[in-house]
């Protein structure tokens, strides 16, 4: 990367968008999404951001705490919104909030919300910097803090794992 590639982009500039319908093979017997497929939607779509973002390969570090809010049935349209929260080094933490529309009733409705970890990446693997991301809204702000502090959390309990293995 060039220096200039490293020059502070704004939040806006990662921001991503998804969508996917479901279909029978994305369901279990029920008709329902299955939580795997939607798992994979969520990788998909922050890493979408976070190749926008820093403009190189990424690799899914980590997956923040997953909640199932709402079912999602066969036919739904299912929106995956995605953005940068921060940037460390050559990691970054990506916000991706999903959505189920229901194109027949125009109704949506909240499904999920995951923070995941990217690490950027070169054609060998090796680990890149990342350009710092520039949050501008109150709300990017408030992201962006809070992906220190879910940093932290990670950290210690990573740190908290390896001392309970020895």
């Amino acid at each position: 990367m060039t220096d200039n590639s490293l020059q502070s982009r704004p939040v806006c500039d990662s921001q991503s968008e998804m969508a996917e319908i479901v279909l029978p093979n994305d369901a279990n017997p029920l008709s329902a999404l299955l939580g795997g497929r939607l798992m994979h939607w969520i990788d998909l779509a922050g890493a979408m951001a976070a190749h926008r973002h820093s403009r190189a390969y990424v690799v899914t570090a980590a997956v923040d705490h997953i909640d199932f809010l709402v079912p999602v049935r066969v036919g739904d349209l299912v929106i995956l919104r995605s953005s940068v929260n921060r940037v460390f080094h050559s990691s970054m933490e990506v916000g991706v909030k999903v959505f189920v529309e229901n194109y027949i009733a125009d109704t949506a409705q909240h499904v999920a919300s995951a923070y995941l970890t990217f690490v950027a990446v070169d054609g060998e693997g090796k680990h890149l910097r990342v350009a710092p991301v520039v949050p501008e809204t109150d709300e990017q702000r408030r992201r962006y803090d809070d992906a220190g502090r879910r940093r932290e959390i990670r950290r210690s309990e990573i740190e908290r794992r390896r001392k309970a293995a020895h």
